[in-house]
């Protein structure tokens, strides 16, 4: 792992070195998330970068080919059918 120094500046700005950003694919101006690892560190990377991690994390627990809004929709329907003939 490479580490790079980088100053906090009193408004609590960070600027993250060129190297690390070239690395990360971040260009100016772009939104980032940061994400808390533990209490030492810090991951940062763009939005589409967080969210195209958090769709890997999700393919190992979800089929291919699974529709969960459909599955959600058809299961809010049989429950308001179940209470109509309550």
């Amino acid at each position: 792992m490479e580490r790079f120094a980088a100053k906090v500046e009193k408004s609590g700005r960070i600027l993250i070195p060129v190297e690390v950003r070239r690395q990360l694919g971040l260009k100016e101006g772009e939104s980032t998330v940061l994400v808390r690892v533990d209490q030492t560190g810090l991951e940062v990377g763009t939005r589409r970068q967080v969210i195209e991690r958090s769709r890997e994390i999700l393919r190992q627990y979800i089929p291919e080919g699974s529709d969960l809004a459909a599955e959600l929709i058809e299961e809010r329907r049989r429950e308001a059918e179940r209470e109509d003939k309550e």
